[in-house]
């Protein structure tokens, strides 16, 4: 679980060095996480040169991508893989495609997700990740992807690297084994650097009148997010493996390369 103090790409860590049951851990520079790379350069930035990304797996919506298109390293290949189209489709506008725009018009966000509602959409949010088909196909690419040893290093993100990215991490290291502890721990430790990036916004909106929490709430992640799709889950599908081999239609040879690849022995 190390960040990466990258200059052009934010909330950039690699999950590698995360620890697993029995003194294992997750082997370091194949899997990254962060928040959009439209700022990626890796002719200027040493540490992401240094990464050797040959794939990007981009959950964003295609508005967030067109607004922010990505910028790839050299030879690095992109999988688009939508988790919100079929949420985005039905009306349902997450507010994690638009933060921005809420993030300067306190008196919108206030009416829509004031008073605990900001916590209640994104349990919604995140209970979609684990029942919408896009989402599902989303994350079946994304697993085939990390199974494939010619696809690495490999790096996923979202607009902030927080939600979709988070979901995408919390399955990965709970197929690895991982205690809920660890994933919890891999979830949360976002927040610093999201809130440094959102800090003049947050700052604008509370001197407009808006109120800290619902701010904060918006763009940082909390237990009970996670909790909601940990629990649709259980609830659906009994265990993580179950979700991921039924659920996501991911082979059971596709987990064994995953933990051969990913699982450092003792």
């Amino acid at each position: 679980m190390n960040a990466i103090p990258s200059t052009t790409v934010a909330n950039l860590r690699d999950l590698g060095g995360t620890p697993l049951p029995g003194g294992r851990s997750v082997r370091g520079g194949l899997l990254f996480r962060s928040g959009h790379l439209d700022r990626m350069d890796a002719a200027s930035d040493p540490a992401v040169a240094a990464l050797g990304i040959r794939t990007v797996v981009d959950f964003r919506t295609r508005s967030e991508r067109e607004a922010r298109p990505d910028r790839l390293p050299e030879g690095g290949r992109l999988l688009l893989a939508d988790v919100l189209a079929d949420q985005v489709a039905a009306g349902r506008m997450p507010a994690a495609t638009r933060l921005r725009r809420l993030l300067t018009d306190p008196a919108v966000a206030e009416q829509e997700l004031g008073g605990g509602r900001v916590r209640e959409l994104f349990g919604d949010i995140y209970r979609g990740f684990v029942t919408t088909d896009s989402a599902r196909s989303s994350y079946r690419a994304f697993l085939n992807e990390v199974a494939d040893p010619d696809s690495g290093p490999l790096l996923f993100h979202c607009t902030a690297g927080k939600d979709r990215t988070g979901w995408a991490a919390t399955i990965v290291l709970t197929l690895l084994g991982a205690t809920q502890e660890t994933v919890e721990a891999e979830y949360m430790s976002v927040n610093m650097a999201v809130r440094e990036a959102f800090a003049p916004l947050v700052e604008g909106y509370t001197l407009q009148g808006g109120q800290p929490e619902t701010a904060l709430s918006i763009i940082g992640v909390v237990p009970d997010y996670l909790a909601a799709a940990l629990d649709e889950v259980d609830a659906r599908y009994g265990s993580m493996e179950k979700y991921v081999r039924e659920g996501l239609g991911v082979t059971q040879a596709a987990l064994e390369r995953i933990r051969g690849r990913l699982v450092v022995p003792a």
